[in-house]
């Protein structure tokens, strides 16, 4: 394996902007590596055409499973030698007011958006440690950083993974990595696919740039603080200026 390609994590992988993010690193040249519930045909056209492992590797993993977590950090190490950079993108948007959100979708988004996120940090950095060098990058949200009505669950586990952010980038700093947030605003994704006209044109309309933000948007933002070794501890609001 070449030692200029940089191994790569990155949690939920299969769909949306998790896909982006794992083709965005293989075209980049690095060797990713990703989980996700199930595979779909994005995954099966990558596991096909890299049949050996050598570039793209895969695992069936619900990412509240966090024993399957932790194991799938260890699988990477071994067959890779090393992470690089880790991408916290998996996730579970939870909507509703508080009053009639069941526990289980309380408990879900507080496994999936945080509990998850800290189990594989915490796997991933034993490598990024002994190697002194390394890059976290967690996808939070805006909606950690403006409060909207019905989102006070989803929004408690993103806002924690700010303090998370701003936390470990103080404690894993002089081990030479850097650690991360991107607060993605409303993006065409199938995240605002049942967003009705009235109700897109809302956004928009209080979006300075009068647009939303493309998946590209956020892959580029990504890219940026994946590649710098100046920036550590911050969250970039890639939302087209919705929370200035």
């Amino acid at each position: 394996m070449s030692t200029d390609r940089k191994v790569v994590i990155i949690s939920g992988g299969s769909r949306g902007l998790g896909q982006a993010l794992v083709q965005d690193r293989l075209d980049a040249g690095d060797i990713v590596a990703t989980f996700s519930r199930s595979s779909n045909d994005f995954i099966d056209r990558l596991r096909k055409a890299d049949p050996e492992g050598e570039r793209f590797h895969w695992e069936p993993i619900e990412g509240t499973d966090l024993d399957g977590v932790r194991t799938f950090a260890m699988n990477v190490v071994r067959r890779y030698k090393r992470i690089d950079a880790l991408v916290n993108n998996a996730g579970v948007g939870v909507e509703g007011l508080l009053t009639m959100t069941s526990e289980r979708d309380i408990h879900l988004a507080l496994a999936l958006n945080l509990e998850s996120v800290i189990v594989l940090t915490r796997a991933c950095l034993k490598a990024m440690i002994a190697a002194r060098h390394g890059s976290i990058l967690n996808i939070s949200s805006v909606n950690a950083l403006r409060g909207h009505k019905g989102l006070a669950v989803y929004s408690a586990t993103k806002a924690a993974l700010l303090g998370f952010t701003r936390s470990l980038a103080t404690e894993v700093g002089p081990q030479g990595i850097t650690v991360n947030a991107i607060a993605p605003g409303f993006f065409e994704s199938e995240m605002v696919g049942h967003l009705t006209d009235a109700q897109r044109a809302r956004i928009i309309r209080r979006t300075p740039m009068r647009a939303m933000c493309t998946t590209q948007d956020i892959v580029d933002s990504a890219r940026f603080l994946l590649s710098t070794r100046a920036i550590t501890g911050q969250t970039l609001a890639v939302d087209g200026g919705f929370t200035a």
